[in-house]
């Protein structure tokens, strides 16, 4: 059997670049390799937009199509829904029983999202989420997970969970690795790339509408004149140099440095390279949406087979904690 690869977003709105640098441009090549399962994660939404269903059931399928827009193949990769698969919530019902409160509320990016938020007092899913994530990769035993660095301690956290319920009941579940893709910050240079924060550039923006972000974004505050040296380092528009077009990074880095090339022009570079990149995207994008039931069919044929995986695990699961009970007349 291949090893199993496992990632996913939340349906909470269309994707963006910081989503293609982070996880989506790796999950596009390891479908090659390993056996590759993407997750909708619908349930996981609910966390911020538990008040606001109706935004989670229109944006399911736009990040289908921004995933078969990428590159991802339906034939290669497993493409699923996550409320459609029970075990799931089975599962973190499991875990939730010997992971800490403690050790939740410490969690850096749970700390660092509750902050943003300006939560004080935190949701018991919102709360929840390393162990809802941590039930993710464990349903279908995938042990290499493209994640962005803000993601880690999930992962980490994860790793204890298969490490405790493998000592406490039978070593069944496989412990991932995370496979970190680069963060890319976003246009107002002061976060990183986000739908929530408004500071990104999707993957389904015309060229139009990517010129019109790059002209609103933030450069080198203290850059006033064309030819003053420039302090790329801290200026997203190089970043994007970097993740999109590193073969000419150096000589942008340098030109900016020394002054020789502006900030107009610096982003005018970045705006026809991008436009190179998402093109082809656009043009996946608009075959699949013509195809909505084609789509579905895509959506359904993955998630049945996430759920004969899921059945099995589950199986597993209840007969080394013990409550198999009847499990050979019921099956039968």
């Amino acid at each position: 059997m291949k090893e199993r690869v496992l990632t996913g977003d939340r349906v909470t709105g269309k994707l963006h670049l910081g989503h293609y640098t982070g996880s989506l441009r790796n999950r596009v090549s390891l479908q090659e390799q390993y056996e590759s399962f993407v997750m909708l994660a619908d349930v996981q939404a609910l966390t911020t937009h538990f008040d606001h269903p109706e935004l989670i059931k229109a944006n399911l399928r736009e990040v289908a199509l921004d995933y078969l827009s990428v590159g991802i193949d339906p034939a290669k990769s497993t493409l699923f829904i996550q409320s459609m698969i029970p075990e799931i919530a089975e599962l973190i019902v499991y875990f939730s029983m010997f992971v800490t409160v403690n050790s939740l509320r410490h969690n850096p990016t749970i700390k660092s999202e509750a902050k943003q938020r300006g939560s004080t007092d935190m949701y018991y899913g919102f709360l929840g989420y390393p162990v809802s994530q941590a039930a993710d990769i464990t349903f279908c035993k995938a042990t290499l997970i493209p994640v962005g660095e803000d993601q880690l301690p999930h992962i980490e956290q994860t790793r204890k969970i298969v490490r405790r319920f493998n000592d406490l009941y039978a070593p069944i579940l496989l412990e991932p690795k995370a496979l970190v893709g680069p963060r890319l910050e976003g246009i107002d240079g002061n976060h990183k790339m986000s739908k929530s924060l408004g500071n990104a550039i999707l993957l389904d923006s015309s060229q139009k509408e990517v010129e019109e972000k790059l002209k609103k974004a933030k450069t080198d505050p203290s850059r006033v004149h064309k030819n003053d040296p420039g302090h790329p380092d801290i200026c997203p528009i190089y970043g994007y140099h970097a993740a999109f077009q590193p073969d000419i990074a150096a000589d942008i880095h340098k030109a900016c440095s020394e002054g020789q090339l502006g900030c107009a022009d610096c982003k005018g570079k970045i705006a026809n390279t991008l436009h190179e990149l998402l093109e082809p995207m656009r043009e996946r994008r608009q075959v699949y949406k013509s195809k909505p039931g084609y789509v579905d069919e895509i959506l359904l044929a993955g998630t049945g087979k996430a759920q004969a995986i899921a059945k099995e695990t589950m199986r597993e699961v209840r007969e080394a904690i013990g409550i198999n009970y009847f499990e050979d007349m019921i099956t039968r």
